[in-house]
């Protein structure tokens, strides 16, 4: 059985990630508290995947994050898209007049402040994760407190939806990445239609613009761009790239063509382009 780390409590949106990833696999979950620590114990080869939240279309991307698997002898193995819905939970027979105090994390609280407006009674009070603020409800038979969480989280815990679908943007979309230790079994280049790259660049005119034009050559399409400053080195950055293409032996060819162009090339992944959990979250 697989040992995959999850960020948060049991329940929480890591876990849907990591179960509609690894499908029909048994697996076991492993609830953890930060992104360092899953980092790590990949790195001890503890656990066999950590799954690791990189970046929302509402809160845009996790930055540290790219650090962290930029720093670490881990690898990308695979990623999947999940459309974040929030609800409104707590101990069943109450109703939403009935709740004084709702916990959750701060990113979950400011995608639904919106409709709480509607509650002024309603006191909004951060906690470090969306699914332990629903169990602690739970452990500790909290009348007249909610949570905002996953539905995965009301089902584990035995709470009621009060309100389903609160956050104020249905187009709230989250990409999670299923990392591994760089020494586990690479995935096979004809499984592979996606890249995630970094880089830096030597300081000249039109560098960035040269590397880029390379890979529109080799027909690829950058699905993502970000540049994170170096730190101690004034105005220089790190660029972290992902691209999706439909060879790989063409892919290959473009890496080779890139490389005397680039300072610190670093291949962060080799994988599966998840489009196709991309345009199952459309129809939700």
């Amino acid at each position: 059985m697989k040992k995959v780390a999850i960020q948060g409590g049991a329940g929480a949106f890591h876990e849907i990630a990591a179960r509609s990833y690894f499908g029909n696999q048994v697996i076991e979950i492993l609830s953890i508290g930060t992104f360092d620590e899953i980092v790590q114990l990949v790195s001890d080869k503890k656990i066999d995947y950590g799954i690791m939240a990189i970046e929302n279309t509402v809160a845009g991307s996790l930055i540290p994050n790219y650090a962290l698997i930029r720093e670490a002898p881990v690898k990308i193995m695979g990623e999947q898209y999940l459309r974040v819905k929030q609800n409104l939970m707590a101990l069943p027979g109450q109703t939403i007049a009935d709740i004084t105090e709702v916990h959750s994390h701060y990113m979950a609280i400011a995608q639904t402040r919106k409709f709480f407006n509607q509650y002024p009674h309603i006191q909004l009070v951060e906690s470090p994760d969306t699914a332990l603020s629903a169990r602690k409800i739970q452990d500790k038979k909290l009348v007249g407190k909610g949570a905002i969480a996953s539905d995965l989280a009301a089902k584990m815990y035995g709470l009621e939806i009060l309100a389903a679908g609160i956050e104020t943007n249905k187009k709230n979309y989250t990409r999670f990445l299923i990392l591994a230790h760089q020494d586990a079994e690479s995935n096979p280049g004809s499984a592979c239609s996606k890249a995630s790259l970094c880089f830096s660049l030597p300081h000249h005119k039109g560098s960035l613009s040269q590397v880029l034009s390379v890979l529109a050559f080799y027909d690829h399409n950058l699905t993502k761009i970000q540049s994170m400053p170096i730190v101690g080195q004034e105005f220089r950055y790190f660029f972290y790239v992902d691209l999706t293409f439909d060879s790989y032996e063409r892919y290959q060819q473009s890496i080779t063509a890139i490389t005397p162009l680039v300072v610190d090339l670093q291949i962060l992944g080799e994988y599966k382009y998840g489009i196709e959990s991309l345009e199952n979250i459309h129809h939700q």
